[in-house]
């Protein structure tokens, strides 16, 4: 059986999900509330700012301090709330989410499973908090002895320059923005070293696949690497994974825009016209 932590790695879904920072008790408010309800609630408040809106746990919409500005204070809030909006679900990527809040200017992104109801929030500084616990020698660490529990062999650890051309992904999709800022980070000399496989010779890109796709479209044909070395050839899962989506090189790997991110939707509250 694979190991769930190797598994994630061939898929970049090794990396923190929303679910793991988001908060959970999230305060919310109802469509039939009152302009100055939920003002007073802001004002007295110095935690909120906004409230999703809801029936129930279902999200129908989002207010803000800026959206009650001006308004009559009688009216309900289905008035003015955004009935638009971007949500996440809950198993997304924290980076993702990152990315979501940073070009789409909001500072709270609400969490929503499959039925659409309301599972948590996560905010920009909630981000900020996921980033701090980037990558370190210490995972590395980690991802070796798991490859040595599952595969009971020992691994040894090295520091090595690799070339770009030697990588196998494992991850078959980039985003073209996040790119930008490692390309930012590459000419600046800011680059975090990648993680590796050495796999009897066949060297896996585990992780840094945006680093990489990065080099590559900058010129760089080699980059610094914390490399885990295999004592012999050994059938991974993310391997198997890498063949099955026909993962040979890094031409492979497919450059997209954030927006259609599976994990990303855009709710409209519908109504009836004919009532």
């Amino acid at each position: 059986m694979d190991s769930p932590f190797e598994t994630d790695l061939s898929n970049g879904t090794h990396r923190p999900t929303v679910e793991e920072y988001m908060t959970r008790d999230v305060a919310t408010v109802s469509a039939d509330e009152t302009v100055e309800s939920v003002s007073r609630r802001i004002i007295e408040s110095d935690d909120y700012n906004g409230f999703p809106v809801t029936d129930g746990r279902y999200v129908e919409g989002f207010v803000t301090a800026r959206d009650l500005l001006l308004e009559d204070p009688g009216i309900p809030l289905f008035k003015v709330m955004s009935e638009e909006l971007i949500v996440a679900h809950p198993e997304m990527k924290v980076t993702d989410a990152a990315r979501v809040i940073l070009r789409s200017g909001i500072q709270k992104l609400p969490v929503v499973d499959d039925a659409g109801n309301l599972v948590g929030i996560i905010s920009n500084s909630d981000v900020i908090r996921s980033q701090i616990e980037r990558a370190t020698p210490e995972k590395v660490g980690k991802l070796k002895r798991t490859l040595e529990t599952i595969h009971d062999i020992e691994a040894n650890e090295e520091r090595r320059t690799i070339s770009l051309a030697e990588l196998t992904p494992t991850q078959g999709t980039v985003y073209a923005d996040e790119l930008e800022g490692r390309e930012y980070e590459l000419e600046r000399g800011l680059a975090e070293p990648l993680v590796v496989i050495d796999n009897g010779g066949d060297i896996l890109l585990a992780d840094g696949h945006h680093r990489v796709m990065a080099a590559k479209r900058s010129g760089i044909s080699e980059m610094d690497a914390y490399v885990i070395v295999l004592p012999s050839r050994i059938d991974l899962g993310m391997a198997r994974t890498a063949r099955k989506e026909g993962l040979e090189d890094l031409s492979d790997v497919d450059i997209v825009d954030y927006a259609r991110h599976p994990l990303v939707e855009v709710t409209e509250r519908f109504t009836d016209d004919t009532a």
